[in-house]
């Protein structure tokens, strides 16, 4: 149910896929919503309200090793880019993230996810539950995403800005279900294609059906390693899909690779040793006594500062 970035050995497969114009629709998907032309959008003004929409990184989760020890019975108890926006630009927020959600379980509630609303027994197979029937989001709804961002656009007329981050628990489902962890350009390519048609059909939601006017920006994700390529080359594969499928629809982009990457710089690409990633222990309850074994795949508390930084460096205000 949490996000973890695409391993190394694994993701060469993404750069070919990259070069190679594969995230096109894969043969006998469903058509991508036609975009259409959308004039400039308003303002973010301070009192409106922002609608935040994704995956474990937008909820601000934190794995149960890090310290202080997470209390996931209270879900004001995560801090991510959302609240750091909200906080920064006096917004109202509404955010609607879950952890493991695909970009298929957005949009259907009964899809599979990676934890969201279901997840893949050992066997392979779909099963029941998820962080959602055992834990509280930040807002509280039933059905999917998607369905509650229309509700709530049709509820806050005033809302001016909106968030999406999504797809990278696409790639982490394939990596399961596959025996070579979704090394190949075959198996990645549909997953691209999936993420980049589900993202156009989320804005055209969004833009079309909700007929919302404001600002969207789409969040792209951080390696956790930029000193090897190999590991960066699975976030910049997404992040292609996560933007094309944005394509005609009015949307910013909030680089958080770059981001992050600049922010790594000093310590030679390294995004765990630059602080930009959840530390982890051997135990939960606190520092002393405790080894630290490394960090996390989600971003510290200033790793979504620098999210939320980016997000608010492309908002126009």
């Amino acid at each position: 149910m949490n996000l973890r970035m695409w391993s190394v050995a694994r993701l060469a497969s993404a750069v070919i896929v990259m070069s190679m114009g594969l995230v096109s629709a894969s043969a006998g998907a469903s058509r991508t919503p036609a975009a259409r032309h959308f004039p400039d959008v308003a303002r973010v003004t301070p009192g409106s309200d922002y609608l935040a929409l994704g995956d474990s990184v937008s909820f601000g989760y934190r794995e149960s090793t890090t310290v202080p020890a997470p209390d996931y019975s209270s879900a004001a108890n995560f801090v991510g880019f959302p609240e750091d926006i909200a906080s920064a630009l006096g917004l109202h927020l509404a955010n609607a993230s879950c952890p493991g959600e695909t970009s298929s379980s957005f949009l259907n509630a009964s899809a599979q996810s990676n934890g969201c609303e279901n997840h893949l027994s050992a066997t392979g197979t779909l099963a029941a539950g998820g962080y959602r029937s055992l834990y509280p989001l930040h807002g509280s709804y039933k059905g999917s995403q998607m369905a509650y961002a229309l509700q709530y656009l049709k509820a806050h007329p005033r809302t001016s800005l909106i968030t999406l981050m999504i797809g990278a628990n696409d790639g982490f489902i394939c990596q399961e279900i596959t025996t070579d962890q979704c090394a190949s350009p075959t198996e990645l390519a549909p997953v691209l294609a999936t993420v980049k048609k589900n993202v156009a059909t989320i804005l055209h939601g969004l833009r079309v059906t909700a007929h919302f006017k404001g600002q969207i920006v789409l969040v792209n994700y951080y390696s956790t390693d930029y000193s090897n390529a190999l590991a960066s080359a699975g976030s910049q594969a997404l992040n292609q899909a996560l933007d094309e499928g944005g394509a005609g629809f009015n949307v910013k982009i909030a680089d958080g690779y770059a981001a992050f990457s600049h922010a790594a710089q000093y310590s030679a690409g390294n995004t765990c040793n630059a602080g930009l990633l959840t530390q982890l222990y051997t135990s939960s309850t606190g520092s002393t006594g405790s080894t630290m074994t490394g960090c996390g795949v989600h971003p510290s508390v200033g790793g979504q500062a620098i999210l939320a930084q980016t997000v608010e460096s492309v908002v126009h205000k």
